[in-house]
């Protein structure tokens, strides 16, 4: 009877502890409820506090475990929430002053960046002061602030530009030493994204491809950078041809050779630069920063409405999946419905699909795809604006559009299809495990994975995969009045940017969401007054907004690294989470898919999962 009676305080101890946790967790969504009120704004400076990532769609993560301080994803910036605020900023009397604090960002699509680079300008040029700030200076980091009025860095500060480059993981090595076999089948010289697990190194193709879109990627950021500050692009082509010999000028200073080659305005302390703050909008003795402050979060509140118009917006961002997706992650299903039910419902007039993709499921792109062909059907005008990325799958769904827009650094085309199937025979071998059985055609239990697919069933999915690349031919070709055979010359697989598509004809002009919104406008006959729009997106939950609430909840206390080289160098983890994560992305997708590689992530990864973790436990014990 003790072991029973001690089971059972056992069991009550839990069920007590439970009742806690949720009356705790219960109580801290009415004070996030409480604290999401508009609150409100009085004079100051607006202060864009950048800690996380810029994106085109905020994706919705777990949102107990940020609130508990568990969650592996990085914070999130949607890009059209800062347009928004910027816009408002800049007619706003209360706002004196923008503060870009730079100190936690990491980065973003280049396209994006130059998006709200061009709206930083537009506040400058409007009179009110940008005053930037970053221990350290990487490339999205210096993209912004070089559009700032003045660029600010500590004394122990860094600037650390190198252009696109780097390295990707090759997996083979390690599947071999696992027994795994990569069963390949791809159509495209260029279709590199089944390159790392098959080989070691990038192949003399994928490395052509890849340089030239590096070349053309640095280009346009110089272009952003001169259009910003022109008086720092000589000091910025000696920074980024001769480093060494720059910083040797400076004796090794290398704030001082920052400002020596005018790529900075001043050198001064965190506290300097909040005095500067103070200045332009006021001293608050019982603030932390000691300025006015307007929080970014409760001014985007107020900034971004509600109002509802004639030209539907279509976000499609981040990899592209078969069935239903949230927010930052393309659900074939779920994007296909809310253009389905904004049809139905809404009085629309025109249709804009911004897409921010590096494709995945050949599927549920055709998914979406026909979605927007129903609107068309309806008379509807289809414009479609890419960001920092739409290729191979991202393309696919870009096809129905009557007229297409990119930016020059939009990173599209990869026009090819893969499939990849992971067999065992090697792995089963090294364990001294056997596979064995009957067949009563070519075709049953295939594919075999435990002994690897039979010939008629590599016969069979590279077949598919090859119906598939027909199809990707002959949509494009069809869009672009052009074909097949002349889309197949440019396709392959390959991976251009967004001036050379253009050039090749695969978009039709350059410009952002403002153009493609009065482009459609245009098409659709509809006036100046007449251009609202209404977002075509499911609605959050709304525990969902409660616990988002919670566990955005701005403070004052910071976690970044303090030395300037520390935020300049990627986490060792983030670079292992995202090669995780694209490996098995990759191998638990789909088995035939329109994926880019060579793009960039489709998600900002800070942190493994634990789902992730799993993966590399696995592995790390298989091997």
């Amino acid at each position: 009877m003790r072991f029973v009676r001690a089971i059972w305080k056992l069991l009550v101890g839990v069920k007590d502890a439970l009742v806690l946790l949720f009356m705790l967790m219960f109580f801290g969504l009415i004070y996030a409820a409480l604290s999401a009120r508009p609150a409100a704004i009085g004079d100051g400076v607006l202060a864009m506090d950048l800690d996380g990532v810029l994106v085109e769609q905020a994706s919705r993560p777990d949102a107990l475990a940020a609130a508990l301080g568990a969650s592996s994803v990085t914070r999130e910036y949607q890009l059209r929430d800062l347009v928004a605020a910027l816009d408002t900023a800049e007619d706003d009397d209360r706002v004196k002053a923008i503060a870009l604090d730079l100190d936690g960002f990491m980065g973003g699509g280049q396209a994006s960046l130059t998006a709200l680079g061009q709206k930083i300008g537009e506040v400058r040029k409007s009179g009110k002061p940008v005053i930037a700030f970053a221990t350290g200076y990487t490339d999205d980091r210096y993209q912004l602030a070089a559009h700032a009025s003045e660029i600010w860095m500590p004394a122990m500060g860094a600037m650390a530009v190198a252009g696109p480059g780097g390295n990707n993981l090759y997996f083979k090595g390690l599947l071999d030493k696992l027994g795994v076999t990569a069963n390949i089948y791809r159509v495209g010289t260029y279709k590199s994204a089944v390159e790392p697990f098959i080989r070691n190194d990038m192949s003399p193709e994928a490395r052509e491809n890849a340089q030239a879109l590096g070349d053309a990627l640095l280009e346009t950021w110089r272009e952003d950078i001169a259009r910003g500050r022109p008086q720092a692009i000589a000091g910025l082509n000696r920074m980024l041809t001769d480093p060494v010999g720059v910083t040797r000028a400076a004796n090794g200073n290398l704030s001082r050779a920052a400002m020596d080659l005018k790529l900075i305005d001043k050198v001064g302390e965190r506290k300097q630069f909040e005095a500067r703050l103070a200045e332009l909008g006021g001293e608050d003795d019982n603030a932390v920063h000691g300025y006015k402050r307007i929080k970014l979060t409760s001014y985007e509140d107020q900034a971004i409405g509600d109002d509802k118009g004639p030209i539907g917006v279509v976000t499609i961002a981040g990899e592209i999946v078969d069935g239903k997706a949230g927010p930052g992650r393309a659900g074939g299903e779920t994007i296909a419905r809310a253009i389905e039910k904004g049809l139905a419902k809404e009085d629309l007039k025109a249709l804009v699909v911004r897409i921010d993709s590096p494709g995945g499921s050949a599927l549920a792109s055709e998914r979406i795809r026909q979605a927007l062909l129903a609107a068309k059907a309806k008379k509807l005008p289809v414009v479609v604006s890419m960001g920092s990325v739409a290729a191979s799958g991202g393309y696919w769904v870009a096809t129905p559009g009557d007229f297409v827009f990119a930016e020059p650094s939009t990173v599209t085309g990869s026009i090819g299809v893969f499939g990849v199937l992971p067999s065992f025979e090697g792995t089963l071998a090294k364990l001294g495990v056997g596979a064995d059985g009957i067949k009563t055609t070519p075709l049953s239990g295939e594919p075999d994975l435990l002994r690897g697919p039979s010939e008629a069933a590599d016969a069979l999915v590279q077949a598919g995969v090859e119906q598939v690349y027909a199809r990707f031919l002959s949509i494009v070709a069809e869009s672009r009045k052009k074909t097949p055979a002349d889309i197949d010359r440019i396709a392959q697989g390959r991976v251009w940017d967004g001036g050379t598509a253009r050039q090749i004809g695969l978009v039709d002009g350059f410009g952002g969401m403002d153009e493609a919104i009065a482009k459609a406008a245009e098409l659709a006959k509809l006036d100046e007054g007449q251009r609202g729009l209404t977002y075509l997106e499911p609605s959050p939950a709304f525990a969902d907004t409660l616990m988002e609430a919670f566990a955005n909840e701005e403070t004052d206390e910071s976690d970044m690294p303090a030395d300037a080289l520390a935020t300049l160098s990627p986490a060792p983890e983030a670079l292992l989470a995202r090669a995780i994560a694209d490996l098995r992305s990759i191998l638990s997708g789909p088995t035939i898919q329109a994926r880019c590689l060579e793009c960039p992530p489709a998600a900002a990864v800070s942190r493994l999962s634990a789902e992730d973790r799993g993966w590399l436990a696995k592995l790390l014990s298989w091997s």
